[in-house]
């Protein structure tokens, strides 16, 4: 099996793919009103399934989190220690909620955390490397 994407399931969906799209830079495939959209970020597809669909699809009911929660998070990278926190103040600034401020961490990473309207973790972080160059070593 290979990694084709991943999603989330969400109440209020027009609200989500405008965070998504107008806040962190997701490319928008499919109309707000549909109960299954496809985002694209960097290659990797982004899932919003609504969740009434997905419970009608599945023919069965499931229990969701309200406000911020630590179930999953999505973790996004920028090249360096400065974009972290350019990121970082233009999401808030636009809608999402601060949970972390940009930090260096002692393994060597910058990194801060902000929530999306239905409250799903979201990393930002740089190793003060390119994307392609970020791994290598270790």
């Amino acid at each position: 099996m290979r990694l084709d994407g991943f999603g989330l399931l969400v109440e209020d969906m027009a609200k989500m793919i405008r965070f998504y799209r107008d806040v962190l830079g997701f490319e928008f495939k499919e109309a707000e009103d549909t109960s299954n959209v496809y985002l694209v970020k960097d290659g990797t597809l982004f899932l919003l399934y609504g969740r009434k669909d997905f419970e009608k699809m599945t023919n069965r009911r499931y229990e969701y989190i309200k406000g911020l929660n630590g179930h999953s998070e999505i973790a996004l990278y920028v090249d360096t220690f400065e974009e972290v926190d350019v990121a970082f103040k233009n999401a808030v600034e636009n809608g999402a909620t601060p949970v972390l401020e940009p930090e260096l961490e002692p393994w060597g990473q910058r990194t801060c955390y902000i929530a999306d309207p239905e409250g799903n973790l979201i990393e930002i972080g740089s190793w003060n490397k390119l994307f392609e160059e970020k791994d290598a070593g270790r």
